[in-house]
């Protein structure tokens, strides 16, 4: 029977190459080998450093999760891969260099949309979800906090909006570079503008949090991207809070957030709008299949998309 390797997380803080007896497709079934896959920094590296807590065990398993939290586990959800017809796909598997899924678990990527960029898939569908959570207006005053790859796949589409002014905020002034390839004003918390009708919290920090609260108008919302694992988090609810009627939603790509839209149609919108190449901007960093324990270990992935690439196996 054909075989692959896969990365596991052994137990907190280590991982390790494993290989992997693949079964003979069935009926519906099709045999993925992958070329690039995707590492999310926020919620990998809690998965990797055990920081799931129990509660949210369940909710927080990966579509083909192997394991169980905190280890060992096999983790992840940003993996193109080609059919044997010579098909390009993405689908929502861990870091393997092959794997049999059902034809339905796979998306095909669009012409025109390079293999590489395509790993973002599932980081554009969650700012997809996002923005249906947070349903913006024509005109509004938007401000996107935390310019890592989920905040920045928000900011681009936001970009597209009429009349919507956008604000990318980060606490890295190099992530201006980014905003400005993107099409939106960059600045930092302290200098981030008021009064925002919108707020979009992607930075994962309990200062990031509280800042969003400070930023909004009256009758303003935060919609709460951030997954903290473990950590709790304090903010003050005083003052402003309840004089200007504030509101905290918080939004998790496990659900739907349209009520006339289905998985695989937001998974289809995700690939459509990557045809749009400033999405290559956030393909920050590159390493070998081989690396990935070291890379995980290392602790220093970028906040953008870490690419992961596969030598034809």
């Amino acid at each position: 029977m054909p075989t692959a390797r896969a990365f596991w997380v052994r137990e907190p803080g280590a991982g390790e190459i494993r290989p992997v007896t693949l079964p003979t497709p069935g009926p519906g079934e099709v045999l993925v080998r992958t070329r690039f896959s995707g590492v999310s920094r926020g919620t990998e590296t809690l998965v990797f450093n055990g920081r799931v807590p129990q509660s949210q065990r369940t909710a927080m398993r990966a579509p083909f999760q192997e394991g169980d939290f905190p280890g060992p586990v096999k983790y992840g959800y940003l993996n193109v891969g080609v059919l044997e017809d010579g098909r390009t796909v993405f689908c929502l598997y861990p870091h393997q260099t092959a794997y049999v899924v059902p034809f339905s678990a796979v998306h095909v990527v669009p012409d025109g949309v390079p293999p590489t960029r395509a790993v973002l898939a599932g980081t554009v569908e969650t700012a997809v979800n996002a923005l249906w959570d947070a349903t913006p207006r024509v005109g509004d005053r938007v401000t996107v906090l935390g310019a890592g790859m989920v905040g920045c796949c928000v900011a681009a589409i936001l970009s597209r909006f009429p009349g919507v002014h956008v604000q990318l905020v980060d606490v890295d002034p190099q992530r201006e570079a980014v905003a400005r390839a993107l099409g939106v004003e960059f600045v930092t918390p302290e200098n981030a503008a008021n009064s925002r009708d919108l707020v979009i919290h992607a930075s994962a920090t309990e200062t990031g949090l509280q800042r969003a609260l400070e930023l909004l108008a009256p009758e303003g919302t935060v919609v709460e991207l951030s997954w903290y694992g473990d950590r709790p988090v304090t903010v003050e609810l005083g003052g402003a809070f309840h004089s200007g009627r504030l509101t905290i939603r918080g939004s998790q790509v496990g659900t739907v957030a349209h009520p006339r839209r289905t998985f695989a149609d937001r998974m289809a919108l995700a690939l459509e709008l990557l045809r749009d190449p400033v999405f290559d901007t956030l393909i920050a960093g590159e390493s070998r299949f081989d690396d990935l324990p070291d890379v995980f270990a290392a602790g220093a992935l970028p906040a953008l998309c870490h690419l992961i690439t596969y030598g034809g196996e």
